[in-house]
């Protein structure tokens, strides 16, 4: 059998102007997991996209299994034994997960015998693979991570050797993507394929055997996993050496800008989501909340940020209290200088159907300087939507562009930009480098010092453990909805991760 599972060979593709691929050639060996890097727009995704059917090369061959295979549609991908788990999950939402894995895929005329058949094949795979999920879930009510386990689910159960994972773990908590890496070990050793499309170096060093590093839509260099080291693929991923860790001096913490007293908020089902969470945000400071994603960090930010009402306590901004009765008006925050980067960009932060310009001014498209009498500047909107594409690189640099059009990790320097370029005195953010490349981690995070060394307020939300330790000032840990902690910078992984699974708070209780 060839040892060669996909053969791309002089791979071309442009979108107008932007080559997103140029002239790629790559081999990926069979029954290894083999990392593709690259920086945010590099071309990594169209690249997958074409081989799974959802693009066209403009030129070039694809072999599966050393056969030239044409690959015009999903459905050809996967009859070569493809599949693909997206950075945002195909699912229908309100289907359970054993409908969505047989959905488009039913393979007899009575669906009753389709259901029976699957539910058995689960199982199998479920047990092979240890992808256990309850078949009869609905995937809506489903965290995340189990979500991405149907994805998996719906590609093996559809006969792939062949498994290409995009940005897999970017909506992933520390612990889920350790379990997805256990995964793709017991996948490989099965015999499948896996090709793993991140710009998580960490990643690539724990899981992969071989990485492949694009740079601006060129293939740059292939190694060994065991022959590179951390340091020489961010440079041939930037172009450039990359500091890798943050250098800050100590800060020097001012006057309270924001006051969170006895906060409580509850979900819609009333179940309570933070509880009695009381803390000081000081000018000059920046605060990270560390925990487990879905321990009440995000209704938190949202809650102070006016989007999300409170059952009880209060919010004082800059020594002003905030209406928490679900009339707060988000754009009078943000006139009283608080900025707000949401979690998630694609159904907070931005509209994708909109031009990257239109994005660039949300929810600041009333003030003066982009208002020619009743009717918006366009003039004005533009030229401030160049002079922040260039000062956050984003890519490609065009503001006529749909914003559905860039990729993850450049839709988030769309968000940054806008809210970081208003000069808040408060900034809350969650998830700053979610989907980032290490090039633009590396610029976002001095971007957030300098903030702080200007008296800026930060609070920061990440399920990145090593970002929270190296950013903060001060630490607090959310369990369960409520503060269980607060350390400083020198705080161990070992000590927040205790504090992060409630171990502390049951000891002492016990």
């Amino acid at each position: 059998m060839h040892q060669a599972a996909i053969e791309l060979i002089g791979i071309n593709k442009s979108f107008g102007a932007v080559h997103a691929n140029r002239d790629i050639n790559l081999e990926v060996r069979r029954g290894t997991v083999h990392g593709i890097i690259g920086e945010n727009g590099a071309g990594k995704s169209t690249l997958m996209s074409i081989l799974y059917g959802f693009y066209q090369a403009d030129s070039g061959e694809i072999r599966v299994n050393g056969e030239p295979t044409a690959i015009r549609t999903s459905n050809d991908a996967i009859a070569a034994g493809i599949g693909m788990v997206h950075q945002h999950f195909m699912l229908v939402e309100n289907f359970s997960v054993l409908e969505n894995v047989i959905l488009g895929a039913e393979g007899a005329p009575l669906l009753k015998t389709s259901i029976a058949k699957a539910r058995s094949e689960l199982r199998r795979l479920e047990s092979e693979y240890g992808l256990e999920v309850d078949p009869d879930a609905i995937v809506e009510e489903l965290p995340v991570g189990l979500q991405q386990r149907v994805e998996i689910l719906k590609a093996l159960y559809r006969g792939a050797e062949i498994l290409i994972l995009d940005e897999p773990t970017g909506v992933l908590t520390p612990a889920e993507a350790d379990h997805l890496f256990r995964i793709l070990g017991q996948l490989k050793e099965q015999g499948k394929t896996v090709v793993l499309i991140t710009h998580k170096l960490r990643e690539i060093m724990a899981i992969t055997d071989t990485v492949s590093v694009m740079r601006q839509g060129t293939m740059v260099a292939t190694r060994r996993t065991t022959e590179t080291t951390v340091e020489e693929l961010a440079e041939l991923m930037v172009g450039r050496r990359v500091l890798l860790r943050v250098v800050k001096d100590a800060a020097e913490a001012g006057a309270v800008k924001l006051s969170v007293k006895n906060l409580s908020v509850k979900d819609q089902r009333g179940v309570t989501m933070v509880d009695d969470v009381s803390f000081d945000l000081r000018a000059g400071e920046i605060v990270g909340i560390a925990g487990v994603a879905g321990n009440g960090q995000s209704e938190l930010l949202e809650t102070i940020a006016g989007s999300r009402h409170a059952a009880s306590g209060t919010v004082i901004l800059d020594g002003m209290p905030v209406d928490l009765t679900g009339a707060a008006d988000p754009g009078e925050l943000r006139r009283r200088g608080l900025a707000h980067v949401p979690e998630d960009r694609h159904h907070v932060g931005l509209v994708l159907a909109f031009e990257e310009n239109q994005n660039a001014i949300l929810g600041y498209h009333r003030q003066r300087r982009y208002l020619k009498g009743p009717l918006l500047n366009i003039e004005a909107i533009l030229a401030d939507a160049k002079d922040r594409i260039e000062k956050y690189d984003i890519r490609p640099a065009d503001c006529r562009l749909k914003t559905a059009n860039f990729s993850g990790g450049n839709q988030q320097k769309i968000v940054l930009a806008r809210e970081m370029e208003q000069d808040p005195d408060v900034l809350i953010v969650g998830q700053p480098t979610r989907g980032v490349d290490v090039g633009a981690i590396e610029f976002i995070h001095k971007r957030l010092i300098a903030m702080r060394d200007a008296g800026k307020a930060v609070l920061l939300v990440s399920v990145e453990l090593d970002e929270i330790r190296s950013l903060s000032d001060r630490i607090l840990v959310m369990f369960d909805g409520r503060i269980v902690g607060e350390r400083g910078s020198d705080a161990s992984e070992g000590e927040l991760g205790l504090l992060m699974a409630g171990v502390e708070q049951r000891e002492a209780a016990e």
